[in-house]
């Protein structure tokens, strides 16, 4: 049980300061923070790239979860315009971390969050083409890909406050608008 309720300490901590800090974050804070010794941050986690892949598959569950909460939204277009603005944050936050733990590591390149965002984004597209006006030719590979293109072109710089959304929701028009001719 407390190394259970340890280990989900230390992921709580090491979500904060890699927000602060980055993905390089001193891991002597995580475990201040988590109010456990480095000992305990080593047993669960042997090396940063283990903390990093635990922070990153919790965010992903958490954005995953409220995926299949928007599923049972009764406005269906709606559902799918929150949960990929939601993603956009998701992805622009998390950008840092991915990268890190691509440089670290190829195993970090784990499928299972990319098939489980793709399986997110699916069932509320399709939910959004059954009952909404979203567009029958707009792949659920399109979305995710998109999206991850307005956060890798908007995060840092000078592309903060609101252009990141105002992007998607251009994008967004043009997946509840009518198929273009020639495309």
């Amino acid at each position: 049980m407390d190394a259970r309720l340890n280990r989900e300490r230390l992921v709580a901590a090491a979500r904060e300061v890699f927000a602060e800090a980055g993905p390089g974050a001193s891991l002597n804070e995580i475990a201040r923070r988590a109010g456990v010794g480095p000992g305990t941050l080593y047993r669960h986690f042997p090396g940063r790239t283990d903390l990093l892949t635990a922070v990153l598959r919790d965010r992903i569950e958490t954005l995953c979860g409220r995926a299949e909460q928007l599923l049972g939204a009764q406005d269906a277009d709606d559902a799918l315009q929150r949960w990929l603005h939601d993603f956009l944050d998701h992805a622009r936050a998390n950008q840092g971390m991915g990268s890190a733990l691509l440089v670290e590591t190829s195993a970090a390149a784990d499928p299972d969050c990319r098939r489980r965002i793709l399986g997110a984004a699916s069932g509320l597209l399709d939910r959004a083409r059954e009952h909404g006006t979203a567009r029958a030719d707009v792949t659920v590979d399109d979305l995710v890909h998109l999206v991850v293109g307005i956060a890798l072109a908007t995060t840092g710089g000078e592309s903060t406050g609101p252009q990141p959304h105002r992007l998607l929701d251009l994008v967004l028009d043009a997946v509840f608008g009518p198929p273009r001719d020639g495309g």
